[in-house]
């Protein structure tokens, strides 16, 4: 939090003898690049944990403008949404497309941000070829292994030095804790899991190396990840921290489950990070998946899309309310918590705005459309 020196010193001070939330309760005066009083997230926190978003190819290559002046201004760790999986760096076998991510990782060096790479396997965004042979035939389990071992050799070879942690494996699990039927699993075995992060160890000893999931306040998921993580520490094999996907709704998920998480995930001795934060204000047309399985692919139908006008003051109230729960969360687990990251910079470019259906109109993050950060944060922090 930006605040005159001797107010600044007094809140160090303070954090001493009193709680947390005596330096919160200081006045909001943030000093913004063009002199006007403005709130920084990343100074306000820093005592706290990272602050971090999520960018698109597009906000990278600084299409919308203003976007990345915000990021510099407000934010202190960064995560490529799209750009660094498999299918966008990595599109066929002798194709590395490292030009967007390079310029997202000059971007965060010359603004000294904590790098996060994301992701080296996932179900998803993977293309066919990956698991195949010349002739389209499914490879054998030795052969998928050294193809696995050779694109986290490049890629974190690529960026080392540059990029601080990885995300290296991204949703493994079903809600019941079971292991998700993927060709990962059906060609490699159980194992594959293991075998990315000792990959990943061994082409970059200085990284963080993280588990990445959405939906794990559900206890079978916790539970498996727990386990994993239990596994992998009993074998030797690294792991620093465990990402729990904040795809959130008003009313969903119940934030005690969301804590038991939390302590669940501490009491492993890893740490703690809110990777993809965002709180749709929308209606969700099938309440049994919500979370963030991209898969789901529905036809846009106006009953879940009733704010295309514009939202509500009630439902934003709803909207702030939550938020403030969230934060308030993450406060009192701060000694647990080393980044929260938000999945996106400004509701305008949020994928909540197309998924399940394409086309509707969410208002998820912290930022509006014309990158104002909304009243309610303010607010809240006050």
């Amino acid at each position: 939090m930006f605040v005159p020196d001797n107010s600044l010193i007094s809140c160090a001070g303070l954090k001493r003898f009193v709680p947390l939330l005596a330096c919160l309760l200081l006045p909001v005066t943030l000093q913004a690049a063009d002199d006007k009083t403005e709130l920084q997230l990343k100074d306000h926190f820093a005592e706290q944990f990272k602050i971090g978003a999520a960018l698109s190819e597009a906000q990278i290559l600084d299409k919308k403008p203003g976007v990345l002046d915000l990021v510099a201004q407000q934010f202190n760790s960064l995560t490529a949404e799209n750009v660094m999986k498999w299918e966008e760096i990595h599109p066929s076998p002798q194709q590395y497309n490292f030009s967007t991510p390079d310029k997202l990782v000059s971007f965060g060096q010359k603004h000294d941000m904590y790098m996060v790479g994301h992701t080296l396997l996932w179900h998803q965004q993977t293309p066919d070829w990956v698991f195949e042979d010349e002739k389209g035939n499914l490879l054998e389990r030795d052969s998928l292994l050294e193809r696995l071992q050779l694109h986290i050799n490049t890629v974190l070879g690529q960026y080392k030095g540059k990029v601080q942690a990885w995300d290296v494996v991204n949703e493994a699990f079903n809600e019941d804790g079971t292991l998700r039927d993927s060709k990962w699993l059906a060609i490699i075995g159980p194992d594959y899991i293991e075998k990315a992060f000792e990959y990943a160890h061994q082409a970059d000893a200085d990284i963080a190396l993280y588990y990445n999931d959405y939906n794990l306040f559900k206890p079978a998921k916790r539970k498996a990840v727990v386990k994993l993580v239990k596994q992998l520490q009993s074998k030797g094999i690294r792991i620093d921290g465990v990402g729990i996907q904040g795809h959130y709704a008003l009313d969903y998920p119940d934030l005690n489950e969301v804590e038991n998480s939390i302590n669940a995930f501490a009491d492993t001795g890893v740490t703690v990070m809110f990777t993809e934060v965002d709180v749709s204000v929308l209606p969700f047309p099938d309440e049994d998946n919500q979370g963030a399985d991209i898969s789901l692919d529905m036809a846009l139908q106006q009953q879940f899309n009733p704010y295309a006008d514009g939202l509500p003051s009630d439902v934003e109230q709803q909207l702030a309310q939550r938020y403030k729960q969230i934060i308030d969360l993450f406060i009192k687990h701060q000694q647990k918590i080393d980044r929260v990251t938000f999945w996106g910079v400004d509701d305008g470019q949020t994928w909540r705005n197309d998924w399940p259906m394409t086309g509707r109109t969410d208002y998820p993050l912290l930022f509006d459309r014309e990158l104002q950060l909304k009243p309610f944060v303010k607010d809240i922090i006050n």
